[in-house]
């Protein structure tokens, strides 16, 4: 990605923030569903602690929910009713990479919401997502950990791995 096209996507308006802080919404709609629904479906004793993590989860995430809900309003705009889809398995397993790879897309897109609101000279936003993303984070690690594999390695919200440069 180029400096221009960076500077380009960074420069937007409040009622593009709007919408896509509703569409992040919708996604923490959709962490609220999976991890409220998977923790009550895990079974064994290998998934006993990560259930009630995943409770926990939940109930952060309903707290994200919150605060992008109130930033949206104080922006001018409607907070978002309908979550995005949520994936669903009898597999352990697949449940767990699914979680984790939503979370990974939601860090990186709040990483560029960051950016984006700072452009605009919304701090406070910024500073509420920096908040958000330190739990989200840690939703990987906890969810990396369920799976004893290495936290992946961050998104950039188009899909594609960050790459590491010296």
């Amino acid at each position: 990605m180029t400096k221009e096209n960076t500077t380009t996507e960074l420069n937007i308006t409040r009622a593009q923030m709007i919408q896509l802080l509703n569409e992040d919404l919708a996604g923490e709609y959709q962490a609220i569903i999976a991890y409220t629904v998977y923790s009550q479906v895990l079974k064994g004793a290998a998934y006993t602690d990560i259930a009630r993590e995943l409770e926990a989860h939940a109930g952060e995430e309903l707290a994200h929910a919150i605060k992008i809900a109130k930033q949206i309003d104080y922006l001018g705009g409607m907070p978002a009713v309908l979550p995005k889809p949520v994936k669903t398995s009898n597999d352990p397993v697949a449940m767990l990479r699914a979680d984790l790879e939503n979370e990974r897309e939601t860090v990186g897109r709040y990483r560029e919401r960051i950016r984006q609101a700072e452009a605009m000279g919304e701090f406070a936003l910024s500073e509420t997502l920096r908040a958000i993303i330190i739990q989200e984070q840690e939703h990987e690690i906890d969810l990396s950990a369920a799976l004893d594999i290495n936290v992946p390695l961050p998104k950039e919200p188009s899909g594609k791995k960050i790459i590491e440069t010296k």
